[in-house]
């Protein structure tokens, strides 16, 4: 299945694909039977994480990289003490991180592996360098995570659900989140982010939110009288309180939601061109054939 992953790519404009590589372990690790190879070492979400990749370049993707979570903490574990850790996470799972880094890159893709920052920030800067080469027609984000929304740019930056075949141009995040991409740092920072551990404002759920931010854009705009708001938000008044008392707070946890664009991962798009694998992907290939299936999981802790 995988010991030859040469492809036929056909001509086409240059689209680059950036993939959420934690994302896709946790989906196909709670999606998939177990798998263990001859030394008993869970590869199943691996495997299908491998077998999807390979499948978008079989398809026609010519330029794609994959960011990774090489560790579940980063910089935003200071600054929050509830902020997503990697405790509770299943250690066959976990055991599969670096493995997954491993094949990919042995699979001939450019891999980031996090550690400082998240994956998500490392799609988001990818995103930003390739969108300032004017030979690229439309960079794809490959993840459903909300927060990266805030990185869509007209069509030409869009977000994919790989998973449900969504995608999200700029006009798809308004309908979706009531906002424009530039709130949703804002957004996130009032209803906040259960995935990442914190819990934004009391009483600020996603309607008001999103009725406030899509007039004022960003939580210093909003006026500290909600009378001067003149938008449809139960219980304004007292939204407005809990904005003055607890500003500092959601100005933390919108730092939380904001991705970091300025990490230097390339200079040039030509970088993330597939070139077809690199020597020793056959013999990985080969042992994650041979993996043996053991039992199907459960999907209750998909991420």
């Amino acid at each position: 299945m995988f010991r030859s992953a040469k492809v036929v790519m056909e001509s086409r404009s240059l689209e680059v694909h950036l993939v959420d590589g934690t994302y896709e372990l946790f989906r196909h690790y709670y999606a998939l039977p177990s798998a263990r190879d001859r030394n008993g070492r869970e590869v199943a979400a691996v495997r299908g994480v491998l077998a999807s990749v390979l499948g978008m370049i079989r398809g026609g993707a010519t330029h794609v990289a994959v960011a990774t979570d090489h560790v579940i903490e980063s910089f935003r574990n200071g600054l929050w003490p509830g902020y997503k850790t990697g405790e509770g996470i299943e250690p066959d799972l976990l055991a599969q991180f670096e493995l997954l880094e491993e094949v990919l890159s042995a699979a001939g893709l450019v891999v980031w592996p996090m550690v400082e920052f998240e994956a998500d920030d490392a799609l988001a800067a990818a995103s930003t360098i390739a969108a300032r080469d004017a030979r690229v027609e439309r960079v794809i984000i490959c993840t459903p995570d909300k927060d990266l929304a805030q990185c869509v740019r007209g069509a030409r930056v869009v977000q994919l659900n790989r998973r449900t075949r969504v995608t999200l141009d700029e006009a798809g995040v308004i309908q979706k989140f009531g906002v424009s991409p530039e709130s949703i740092p804002d957004y996130l920072a009032l209803v906040g982010d259960a995935a990442d551990g914190y819990p934004g404002l009391p009483g600020w759920g996603a309607k008001s939110s999103a009725a406030v931010l899509a007039k004022y854009v960003h939580l210093e705009s909003i006026p500290p009288d909600w009378r001067e708001w003149r938008v449809n938000a139960a219980h304004a008044s007292a939204l407005a309180q809990t904005l003055s008392d607890e500003r500092d707070r959601a100005l933390l946890f919108r730092t939380l939601a904001t991705l970091q664009t300025g990490i230097a991962l390339f200079d040039d798009v030509d970088e993330l061109e597939w070139q077809g694998p690199r020597p020793g992907f056959e013999e990985l290939g080969a042992r994650l054939d041979a993996a043996a299936t053991v039992a199907k999981k459960g999907n209750d802790g998909a991420r």
